[in-house]
């Protein structure tokens, strides 16, 4: 099977030495980094995610950091959600859009100050993009790219275990929340939040010399919780309607037709760039919608292309990803269907590479 180079382009990350003893057996490239995808088995993994505590190296998730008097002006010029009752301390989920109103990321902006700010970032090259904005109407903000690598800490024991590592405080946390903890002489973010539907953390490691020695202190801690190496899993994250940018949506879709409308306050949100081609989409409603679906038969193969959607042989969407699901018994899926056809119940064909499928809107996501 043919490999895949290694070279200074594609960047190792500050937990790649535990990584790679934990076993890894697949990679996926994200922001020009190493994502894990698989340490024993996609259902293997899925099940200790709902069962027990994984630490996940998610280095890739990069911050864009927007620093000086105009962050805040620059960091409101990029979404359409209204920032400006976000306190530091707080993470919001934000869609950022071009002028157009396309999705460019769907990252989570960390508040620390008025005048400091991280945007953690999916795959995309958000940073040239900022830059370029920061530049163009001449902000007085310094954009670069941290040495912060985040750490993730999911599944029903994940309280338990940052616990034993930063102290019962930690578990005062909120939900999209986060507060500054010490680990060995540095001030490190830790947020409740995390790319699972299990609860869990993620750790903002700023300095990439403390990264194994706080790996290694989240396994001796988690031994007996049966703490694993784990990774964002297929299967748990399509059951549970996350969204993956460039697979789920890309800039032809509006925040809109990825169902993140409540994430834009377009007529207080003023500032942002696309805000005048989000106002029209807003007043016009969308032609198409990210829905969840369920496809009949045995498991389907890898979706590493759109799977068209079909009714009466017209085409009317495309499925995105999708996975069997153990616990549900059927392919979840996640498709962009359009208006005619998006309705729960509806029931379509799928042109899987196994051959046409049926498949059935449905009213929610499974978890």
């Amino acid at each position: 099977m043919p490999q895949i180079s290694a070279s200074r382009r594609l960047r190792r990350t500050p937990f790649s030495e535990g990584v790679e003893a934990a076993g890894v057996k697949g990679y996926t490239v994200y922001n020009r980094m190493l994502l894990p995808t698989v340490f024993e088995s996609v259902e293997a993994d899925y099940r200790h995610l709902k069962t027990h505590v994984q630490v996940w190296d998610v280095s890739c998730e990069r911050q864009v950091e927007l620093r000086g008097p105009d962050a805040a002006r620059l960091m409101q010029m990029l979404t359409p959600r209204d920032l400006r009752g976000m306190l530091p301390g707080q993470c919001f989920y934000v869609p950022i859009v071009d002028e157009t109103g396309g999705m460019l990321n769907d990252p989570v902006a960390v508040k620390l100050s008025e005048d400091r700010w991280w945007i953690s970032i999916a795959d995309s090259d958000l940073l040239l993009w900022v830059k370029g904005i920061a530049v163009g109407y001449r902000l007085d903000v310094l954009v670069d790219e941290p040495d912060v690598s985040p750490l993730a800490v999911q599944g029903p024991k994940a309280e338990e275990l940052m616990a034993r590592v930063f102290g019962d405080r930690v578990q005062d946390i909120r939900f999209f929340k986060f507060d500054m903890f010490e680990f060995q002489g540095h001030d490190l973010a830790v947020a409740r939040s995390g790319y699972s539907k299990q609860g869990g953390y993620e750790i903002y490691v700023e300095g990439s010399e403390i990264g194994m020695p706080l790996w290694n202190a989240l396994f001796a801690a988690g031994e007996n919780l049966h703490v694993r190496a784990g990774c964002p899993n297929l299967i748990e994250r399509i059951e549970g309607g996350l969204l993956s940018y460039g697979n789920d949506m890309t800039d032809d879709n509006t925040p809109h037709e990825c169902g993140l409308g409540k994430f834009c306050n377009t007529h207080t949100a003023i500032g942002c760039i696309g805000r005048d081609a989000l106002l029209r989409v807003a007043k016009e409603g969308p032609i198409q919608q990210i829905r969840p679906i369920a496809i009949a038969g045995d498991s389907v193969p890898g979706c590493d292309r759109p799977w068209g959607l079909f009714a009466d042989g017209k085409w009317v969407g495309q499925v995105t990803s999708a996975t069997w699901s153990p616990d549900f018994a059927t392919n979840v899926a996640i498709g962009m269907v359009r208006l005619s056809h998006w309705d729960a119940g509806t029931e379509l064909d799928v042109e899987t590479p196994d051959g046409m499928r049926r498949a059935t809107v449905q009213s929610h996501f499974w978890i």
